[in-house]
């Protein structure tokens, strides 16, 4: 079963993501970048959805140390605010892929097979 890992402040978000995706994945989850990073090295999951804004270490940053560690992760951003230079950025710095928040469950499952 493929690994992945979600990261997002948002508890709601975890468990929601958690909820329709367990069937298909193991899920692993963090609330913050020091929680992804230690996943990261400790399961090394094949796709990470990383939200965009995190309090203390944000999306980028969190971003840019998984590529430094670990560059075959495959990486999907997630942003509610639609802020293509943030988006721009992640893309250069290796992210696969992104999508919107509010988001439709099955985009969300769309772009996870296409990358897995």
């Amino acid at each position: 079963m493929k690994k992945l890992l979600v990261v997002d402040d948002q508890y709601g978000i975890r468990v929601l993501l958690n909820e329709i995706l367990q069937k298909d994945y193991a899920v692993y989850q963090a609330a913050n970048g020091v929680q992804a990073l230690s996943i990261v090295k400790e399961e090394n999951p094949e796709l990470i959805l990383l939200d965009m804004k995190i309090p203390g270490m944000d999306g980028l940053e969190i971003l840019r140390r998984i590529k430094v560690t670990h560059p075959d992760i495959k990486v999907i951003m997630m942003t509610a605010y639609g802020e293509l230079n943030l988006i721009n950025e992640a893309i250069e710095l290796g992210a696969v892929s992104y999508f919107s928040k509010p988001f439709d469950i099955d985009d969300v499952r769309q772009v996870i097979r296409e990358h897995l």
